[in-house]
């Protein structure tokens, strides 16, 4: 048998693992799963022969060590900063790994060992990113093997909640890691190119710069700018290309009311809140508000934000209970952006029967023999239940594939990578196919960037 060990064992994980026990008897696998809730790590095999849980924390070196040692490949699963030691312990051991997140400078810096040593360490390949990379490069790819030249490239994800799980009046409930959504856009400018001029948005004026998107048989969304899309002109080898853009989608109307926590304040993560734990709801939100001896904390709140009792933005607000002077954050030393977060998972977490959504749409704008080209393509996804989430099947189960490949030496070009080649992005794609993971494409009018489709 073959080991193959998961360090995590999260939201994310739950397609993974169980796409690799079905797997387990014609692949020759052992699956351990580690985590430091032994009950999480050992409810996924639920007795399966090839499977087993065990109490890991990365930070027991000892512990950490021992369970890579003895594995033939290791899928890490944690947050992007806990990546580091265990891909040490691999080089040490000379075990091929897989993460689903993006490419850290440190984990970059650790390129030439994993060559001199034949191992595989393949990042980014769960959805976003990972997906969207291979899908990207698959139709770059096909245009330039036309004697096509890139004129644009707009690529957008988004993990959303499902039409008929869709129960407030933001149309959005968590369905990936929250603190990530609190604190998206922050730590500099969005920055791209639309039509050879290079943009930027400085975070206060983020959630008021969108772009209008239509899903064929889904209807309207949005979408913001993500923080850096210009490094994707080397990474894709797009050098010469007009317009690049990444965003991140959601339905219409939620970047729009997102900003009012914004501006109030309410996201930023650089302090803490002294004596969080005992603050009412209601009391975080008065933090950010004027002292008035006779105004209450909504009227000041609607004075700050120029709004009305009857906008829908105040509706929104007051759906998510901030006014509640009984409820506490009960968080000690809290920044804004966790006390924020422990009020929205109040009312945004998943409920058991919730289903959610994917939607990842590109744009491909090329030029063949002086005439224009486009290409939209789109990929939507819907979870089967608060366990069985589509986010959790299109991080997971690509994580999975790519291991498999590895281990079975269809993978085998040694170093740090991303899967932007042929040889790894057709093979998952084709297999993604069989877990309804498949892009809709359609050949359209080459519109190049149109300001009409953008708000603010």
């Amino acid at each position: 048998m073959r080991n193959v060990l998961i360090i995590g064992a999260g939201r994310s994980a739950t397609s993974l693992i169980r796409y690799l026990l079905d797997k387990s008897d014609a692949e020759e696998l052992f699956i351990t799963i580690g985590d430091l809730s032994i009950t999480n790590a050992q409810k996924f095999t639920d007795g399966h022969p090839n499977g087993r849980g065990i109490l890991l924390d990365v930070f027991n070196e000892p512990q950490r060590r021992d369970a890579i040692k003895n594995s033939d490949l290791v899928i890490s699963m944690l947050p992007a900063r806990f990546h580091l030691e265990v891909a040490k312990d691999c080089i040490e051991f000379g075990i091929h790994m897989v993460t689903a997140s993006y490419v850290s400078d440190q984990m970059q810096l650790l390129d030439v060992k994993a060559k001199s040593k034949g191992l595989v360490f393949m990042n980014e390949i769960g959805l976003d990113p990972g997906i969207d990379h291979m899908s990207a490069m698959q139709v770059i790819d096909r245009i330039r093997a036309k004697g096509g030249k890139m004129l644009l490239f707009e690529s957008f994800t988004g993990g959303l909640i499902a039409p008929e799980s869709d129960d407030n009046l933001w149309h959005y409930k968590f369905t990936w890691n929250p603190r990530n959504v609190v604190t998206a856009g922050q730590g500099g400018a969005a920055e791209f190119i639309q039509e050879g001029t290079y943009k930027y948005i400085p975070y206060h004026r983020l959630f008021r710069r969108t772009e209008f998107l239509d899903v064929e048989g889904h209807g309207q969304f949005e979408a913001y700018a993500n923080r850096n899309s210009l490094k994707y002109r080397s990474i894709y080898g797009l050098k010469d290309i007009l317009t690049l853009y990444r965003g991140t989608i959601r339905r219409v109307g939620f970047s729009k009311a997102w900003n009012m926590f914004v501006q109030l304040g309410m996201t930023d993560d650089g302090y803490t809140i002294p004596n969080s734990e005992n603050l009412s709801y209601r009391d975080f939100v008065n933090l950010f508000l004027p002292y008035s001896p006779t105004d209450s904390v909504e009227l000041k709140l609607r004075h700050s934000l120029k709004i009305d009792q009857d906008d829908l933005m105040w509706g929104k607000l007051v759906e998510l209970d901030i006014f509640n002077s009984e409820k506490k954050l009960g968080i000690k030393d809290a920044t804004p952006a966790k006390a924020l977060q422990k009020i929205l998972e109040d009312k945004w977490t998943l409920a058991p029967h919730d289903k959610d959504m994917i939607v990842m749409y590109h744009k491909f704008g090329y030029e063949i023999d002086g005439k224009k080209y486009q290409i939209d393509s789109n990929m939507v996804i819907k979870g089967d239940d608060q366990t069985h989430t589509a986010m959790a099947k299109t991080v997971g189960i690509p994580v999975a594939i790519a291991a498999i490949k590895i281990l079975n030496e269809e993978i085998t070009t040694p170093g740090v990578q991303i899967p932007i080649k042929k040889e790894v992005y057709e093979p998952i794609l084709k297999e993604l196919e069989d877990y309804g993971i498949v892009f809709n494409e359609n050949d359209v009018p080459y519109l190049g960037y149109n300001p009409n489709n953008v708000s603010g």
